[in-house]
């Protein structure tokens, strides 16, 4: 990418299957590649997109737990080097304390993995499934310097003042939200005003855990005006350019 040129960045939406890494892995890169077609250099996806947001699932099933270099998420790698583009994948992620972290992997154009973000701030039943993590993410792609999240960790407005004090122009967030839930007027837009960060967030579209959930992954400006959206209940994508000079 030339330093005078944009970024365009892409949240993903669709219906997970329930403990199926293998069908979801494979939607996953069908949607990297879809939103490369669209230009996009990054698709952010929902949180536990590689098995869906099921505690009782992913607390009785140990083999759905992933590790840094999984061998299942080969095919999503594979397009990511296809495609030249970067994906935020987020799953049940083994750490060395024995629990998993809600983590989300950073594939990077090449396949490798940029950097990995475990959710900070657990929530409910996560509590009894999973470990918090203990640092921020942060990641830099075409010069630009990304912050990553993880659902309830949105509510803790420091997150995003932490990120916009480290540099970071894009805050991304991996999410699972009911119908109804407030977030997508009191939250993420909120961070993207008051910190003037761009804000992703990618949404489950389907059942889970906590309710019935409509997508709704949408792209805000610094502003907090929303500049894309994938829409209720469909998968898809919301593809936003980024009006980030580097150089």
């Amino acid at each position: 990418m030339r330093d005078d040129q944009p970024i365009s960045i892409a949240a993903a939406q669709f219906s997970s299957v329930p403990g199926d890494v293998e069908a979801n892995v494979h939607t996953m890169r069908n949607l990297v590649r879809a939103a490369s077609e669209e230009g996009a250099r990054l698709v952010l996806f929902a949180e536990l997109a590689v098995t869906g947001y099921g505690m009782e699932l992913v607390a009785e099933r140990p083999g759905l737990w992933l590790t840094e270099d999984d061998s299942r998420l080969g095919p999503l790698r594979e397009a990511c080097r296809e495609t030249g583009t970067a994906a935020v994948v987020n799953a049940a992620v083994r750490t060395a304390g024995g629990r998993p972290g809600i983590s989300s992997l950073v594939i990077g154009p090449d396949g490798a993995l940029l950097t990995r973000y475990d959710k900070r701030h657990l929530h409910g039943v996560e509590l009894d499934v999973f470990a918090p993590g203990e640092h921020d993410g942060r990641f830099t792609l075409d010069g630009v310097r990304f912050a990553l999240t993880v659902c309830y960790d949105n509510r803790f407005p420091e997150l995003a003042e932490r990120a916009r004090a480290d540099g970071c122009r894009v805050y991304l967030a991996s999410s699972v939200l009911e119908d109804g839930n407030d977030s997508f007027e009191a939250v993420y837009p909120v961070r993207a005003r008051e910190n003037g960060l761009f804000v992703a967030l990618a949404n489950q579209v389907g059942a889970s855990d906590i309710g019935m959930c409509l997508g709704d992954s949408t792209i805000w400006g610094p502003d907090g005006a929303p500049l894309a959206t994938a829409g209720r209940r469909d998968p898809g994508l919301a593809v936003a350019e980024l009006p980030l000079a580097v150089g």
